[in-house]
């Protein structure tokens, strides 16, 4: 079983005013696959709080999958991949290029996702979009896979090759 961490960007449902979707549909695909949510949270579009609540997760929790959503628009206020460029040590651009190739089939504005992906120690960050349908889709795309990179992380697998 993994450990996963969610961090939800945004302005109005920090202040109680949108209901947080997205970080629902999240949090449903993710216990249905077995991943024990550590800590779930909704958080202004603030670079520091951002990045402050990564390393928590990360460093603190020690959670094996940290999802973010929102934030990663055009938008003045949208840091989400600035905050997570500023905590991760190494990145996984295949993760976000796969989630934008699949969006994209779905519609072309896709291609104004900022979104990035990264390892800090031993957690994978994965920016999603603030939409609960397109996180859904996202999700639905990269789940089969992703646990299979966790182990590889963890040190459990070696091996990426296809059999």
């Amino acid at each position: 079983m993994f450990t996963l961490g969610i961090i939800i960007s945004s302005d109005k449902g920090s202040k109680g005013e949108r209901v947080d979707e997205s970080g629902k549909v999240i949090q449903e695909m993710m216990k249905q696959q077995g991943y024990e949510i550590k800590k779930y949270i909704v958080l202004p579009d603030e670079k520091e709080l951002l990045a402050a609540e990564m390393i928590y997760m990360t460093d603190e929790l020690g959670v094996d999958l940290l999802l973010t959503s929102g934030g990663t628009g055009f938008s003045k206020r949208d840091i989400t991949p600035e905050a997570t460029l500023t905590v991760v040590e190494r990145l996984t651009p295949g993760i976000s290029e796969a989630i934008r190739y699949n969006s994209l089939k779905i519609t072309p504005r896709a291609m104004l996702s900022r979104a990035i992906s990264g390892i800090r120690k031993d957690t994978l960050i994965i920016n999603l979009p603030g939409s609960p349908k397109a996180v859904r889709e996202s999700l639905e795309y990269i789940i089969p896979h992703i646990g299979h990179g966790l182990e590889i992380l963890r040190g459990s697998a070696s091996e990426c090759a296809r059999k």
